[in-house]
This record gives structure tokens, sequence and C-alpha cells, in this order.
């Protein structure tokens, strides 16, 4: 048995450091600024109903591609995370690989938004914002970046229009809903969606966000603030720490019919796997997506295992599929440092080859 070292001396010394800690990090958590929400600088240069399409600014010195990157984000979190620091930022990795960047900002529905379904936002609002790009860039197609769920929309897109998409990327996209290491589809199975969404219309983002939380308590609502006091006596962390805090708690509530199709249609039946994903009165297949796929996943993502996203090999009918595997979690894949040397640069190099 190894014995414990607990020395009156010692244990006096780590009570005064961390009460200086907890001391001068109030004085910082008192001090800090507005938290931003994104660092790059970006315009709008499309609006429809709640919907933002924004542009990057291109750096100073970088030639844009010809061909524009449009990110499609997930609608459960906001998409600043792709931004979310100075020296983490997946945008900023982008513009210096030289592309067009545009993003599509989903904002906060509300009750007025309850009936907006899955064809809305697939054949609605995405093919509105390439209709914009390729007639104001006068380009006949753009490069998809897709996210999580917003991968999975892509996917739909580019299966739907293959005439309007050049180049799709997805990232910590899921296609196989129920793998045996999925939580959160485990969790989803016998959950009564037609009776929450006939109850309450929209699906609250607190009751999402705490969904995820809870699927790593320990970690995601632990040990993190016991962490935390560490950092406390150092202003810049303690203000990326608070960023991370206001994405985590930034979460939209989803539109009622969206949230039941989405999670019947893949969670439940999954759609892709088995078919019968319906938008409009066209069913989606995805052999249709023709175009190069760059499907990139992270080895220790809790909620898109790996060997959910692995099987878009075998579902989509590009002739040019690459898979990126990263040594990371499902956040990491954005804002680690690793990820600003390998995932950006990755997806820049691939786009510039294709494009």
């Amino acid at each position: 048995m190894i014995p414990i070292d607990i020395r009156p001396d010692k244990l006096a010394q780590e009570m005064l450091d961390y009460s200086r800690k907890l001391g001068q990090g109030m004085e910082n958590l008192l001090n800090a600024e507005a938290i931003d929400t994104g660092v790059s600088p970006k315009q709008p240069v499309y609006k429809e109903d709640k919907l933002v399409l924004y542009r990057y600014d291109t750096p100073e010195g970088v030639t844009p591609s010809a061909v524009p990157l449009l990110i499609v984000y997930a609608l459960v979190n906001r998409p600043y995370m792709t931004d979310i620091q100075e020296d983490r930022s997946t945008i900023k990795g982008l513009l210096a690989t030289g592309q067009d960047v545009y993003l599509i900002d989903w904002g906060y529905p509300d009750q007025a938004d309850r009936a907006i379904n899955l064809d809305d936002y697939i054949n609605g609002y995405i093919d509105s914002c390439v209709d914009h790009l390729r007639e104001q860039l006068g380009v006949d197609k753009v490069n998809l970046l897709g996210i999580c769920q917003g991968g999975v929309f892509s996917l739909m897109y580019a299966s739907m229009h293959p005439d309007k998409v050049n180049n799709l990327v997805t990232m910590v996209t899921p296609v196989d809903f129920k793998t045996p290491d999925n939580l959160l589809s485990a969790w989803i199975q016998n959950v009564d969606v037609d009776l929450a969404v006939d109850t309450i219309g929209n699906i609250p983002g607190e009751l999402l966000n705490w969904t995820f939380l809870t699927l790593k308590p320990y970690s995601l609502m632990g040990q993190k603030y016991i962490n935390m006091v560490d950092m406390l006596d150092d202003p810049a962390k303690v203000k990326n720490f608070l960023r991370m805090e206001k994405w985590i708690f930034d979460s939209p509530d989803q539109a009622g019919e969206t949230f039941r199709q989405f999670t019947k249609d893949f969670y439940q039946r999954n759609g892709f796997i088995n078919g019968g994903v319906m938008l409009g009165e066209r069913e989606v297949d995805l052999k249709n997506v023709t175009c190069p796929v760059l499907n990139i996943y992270a080895l220790q993502d809790h909620l898109v295992p790996p060997d959910a996203s692995r099987p878009m090999k075998g579902l989509v009918g590009s002739e040019d599929y690459t898979e990126l595997a990263f040594p990371g979690g499902h956040i990491g894949i954005y804002v680690s440092g690793k990820a600003q040397k390998e995932v950006t640069p990755a997806i820049g190099k691939w786009l510039n080859e294709r494009s």
C-alpha cells in the first residue's frame, strides 16, 4: 500500500494557493468583458425569415477560390463554435487556405415556425442560399461543408440537387443512427415524439441541451468546473472558458415538425440505412450524391461515434470518397490546437485540388 503524503506544511500551501486562485478568479470574472459570438469579420449577404447568410472577409494577401464554400451547421446549437476564438477557429483556418467562406445562421425559431419541416429547410432555405450564391457569383455549383446535423442536411441536399454541388465535406455526421455505441440514439428510441410535439409545439433548446450534457454528466457538468479553478487566475483563459460556456447554453428551440420528422426518420427508423426519408413527394437516395465527398469523423466522439459515420462510404454514389479520422471528440474537432493544424488545412487542400 502506497502511503499518502499529506504534510501539514504542504496542505497549508495548497490551501493558500487555492484561496489565491479563487480570489483572483472572482476579480477576473467580475472584470470579464462581454463575450463575443465569433471573432472573424463577416457581412450579411442574404436574409430570409429568421435565416441570415454571412460571408466572411477574405484575409489580406489571400486570393479566394472561385467556388464558394457554404457551411451548413446543426439546428441545435449556434454556429459560432466554428469561430470561437482567435487561435481556435475553423473559419479562420478555412479562409487561410483560400476558401470563400459563407455560413448559414438559422436564428432562433419561435412558435410561428413550429410547422417548418425538413423539406422547408433542405429544398427551401438551403436551396435559396445556394441559388443566391450561384446568381451573385456567376457559378454553377458551390462547395458544401455540413457539420453534425448540418452534415445530414447537406447529404440530403446533395442528393436532391446534385447539379448544384461541386464538392461535399461532412464533419461528425451520422448516417447510421442505430450503432450499439450511440447513447443518444438508445435514449430516444422509446420517446413518444408525436406526443411531445403535439403537446408543446417547438422543442425547447434547454431540454435538448441538458439531454446532451447528461450523456456524460461527470465530465460535462462536474469535472470541468473543478478544473476551472486552475485557470481562474489567467484572464485570457477565463474569457475562453466563458466563451465555451456561452456557446454550450446558447441552444435555440427546435421547430416542432422538423424535430418530429428528423427524430422519427433518422433516430427511430434509421432512414439513410433503411430508406423511406421523404422531402415533399421525393425520397432521399444517397446514391444521387455523385460529387467528391470528404467525410471527417472524431475517434472519441460520444454523440456521433465513428461507426455511425463510416457507413457513408457505401451509401453515397460518389467515386471520389475520402475519409479523415481525427483523434479527438465532437467539439475538439473544431476547437483543439491539433484540429487547427490538421483538420482545416486538410479540408482546404482537398477542396483546392477539386475546385
